[in-house]
């Protein structure tokens, strides 16, 4: 089964669902309040790993809604800027509104506010990921985010239905955003069941923990949706590094340490980094250091997608660190 799973992801070529939204950020180590100028640039969980992948020389896709007005216009145009194709991106009108992201370039008491109301992927319908020929694709992404509500929510389950109908694999990244969410019960059931229909599931411990009701229990969810030797679950721990549930092994690996600039986008360049090298043919293992690699490249740098590395900036990195830390757990 898990052989399918990575020849789907060989393909180098995906399909996400998710959102993209605008990026809004601090030069670095300075607070919102003391800025006299910010950055701007693509964001959204789903484009950012979409921006990775095309950066490290795979295909990506992005199915999702924006405003039909100049901020759905620029995301539009980073996307391809990025080199994401947008043919399956509609534009919505009326009020809603991208997703909004400020940030601060600075790691303590760095502050991160999302704006999210009457967000426009949200509008995201059952017509938009109906016509789709999956068959043209590898593997089917998902990240949290798209399922927090209607009717992406319903949307998103259908595009995951027929991607498999289609022979796709399903790789899902947790990304659970509590803002997002009616309400923590409506999160831990619907993000319970994409984990159910997914062959690949990465998150952090927080993440694990809060599928399975309790932190501490957070590894043993992760394990035990790895245990029918179906699916791929990675366990992400902050600094002790990543456990990997696959075949009845449990992988444990390190991090690439650097002086960190901020804390977001690790998450979504990992994802990008990791099937970027399955798709090469990495053993799990070595595509997990990847992606850890390129999150530790992409924390050191202002901005999430303009952060994210291209080939010769990671093999640099590659050939000049020290090397992972010693993993934890296993």
């Amino acid at each position: 089964m898990l052989d399918a799973v990575l020849d789907g992801i060989r393909d180098n070529d995906f399909l996400i669902v998710g959102r993209a939204g605008i990026d809004f950020f601090t030069d670095p180590g300075v607070r919102l309040e003391d800025a006299e100028r910010v950055s701007v640039d693509l964001g959204g969980s789903a484009a950012n790993i979409g921006a990775g992948i095309c950066k490290l020389g795979g295909r990506a896709a992005l199915v999702t809604c924006v405003s039909d007005d100049s901020i759905g216009s620029y995301c539009l145009g980073r996307l391809a800027h990025y080199g994401v194709d947008a043919s399956h991106v509609r534009k919505v009108g009326g009020e809603a509104r991208n997703s909004l992201a400020v940030y601060e370039s600075r790691v303590e008491g760095h502050r991160n506010v999302i704006y999210r109301n009457g967000a426009a992927d949200f509008e995201m319908s059952q017509a938009d990921v109906a016509g789709i020929d999956y068959a043209r694709y590898g593997a089917l992404i998902t990240a949290g985010t798209v399922f927090a509500a209607e009717p992406s929510r319903s949307a998103a389950f259908s595009a995951i239905r027929l991607a498999r109908a289609a022979g796709l694999p399903v790789l899902f990244d947790v990304d659970y955003r509590p803002y997002s969410w009616p309400s923590p019960q409506v999160a831990r059931d619907v993000l319970s069941a994409a984990a159910v229909e997914s062959d690949m599931i990465v998150g952090n411990d927080e993440e694990f923990g809060f599928i399975a009701g309790a932190h501490e229990r957070g590894r043993d969810a992760a394990r035990d949706l790895a245990a029918d030797g179906n699916r791929i679950a990675i366990y992400k721990m902050g600094e002790g590094g990543a456990i990997t549930f696959a075949e009845g092994e449990a992988i444990a690996t390190g991090i690439y340490p650097v002086t960190a600039l901020k804390p977001t986008g690790a998450g979504d360049s990992f994802m990008a980094g990791l099937l970027t090298g399955l798709a090469a043919g990495m053993a799990l293992r070595d595509a997990v250091l990847r992606g850890s690699a390129c999150a530790a490249i992409t924390v050191s740098k202002p901005g999430c997608a303009p952060a994210m590395p291209r080939p010769a900036e990671l093999q640099e990195f590659l050939a000049n660190h020290p090397g992972p830390t010693r993993p934890q757990g296993g």
